[in-house]
């Protein structure tokens, strides 16, 4: 879904890159589970289990850069993929 995502708002990559558009959906997604922890926190929790594999170590201001470049479109095409049916005023379970 994310790289569909990436395509449909054409928020791919141009080149290849150190912190991939896929990779950064991912890092907010992941944003939203641990807010009090900041991007690096995340970046530390999303690769802690690649020990021995070569892994990027980001500056905070390379991965807002790299939010900045991805932008907000391809995830609110996800979401408004996801989201399912909005309420409606009168029906069961509607408060």
């Amino acid at each position: 879904m994310v790289d569909e995502a990436l395509s449909a708002t054409r928020a791919v990559q141009s080149r290849l890159r150190d912190l991939p558009s896929r990779v950064v959906v991912y890092l907010v997604l992941a944003a939203c589970l641990f807010p009090e922890t900041g991007h690096l926190g995340v970046w530390r929790k999303l690769t802690g289990a690649l020990v021995g594999l070569p892994v990027v170590a980001p500056t905070a201001s390379a991965l807002a850069q790299a939010r900045r470049r991805v932008g907000s479109k391809p995830l609110r095409w996800l979401f408004d993929l996801l989201r399912g049916p909005a309420a409606t005023r009168h029906g069961p379970g509607i408060r």
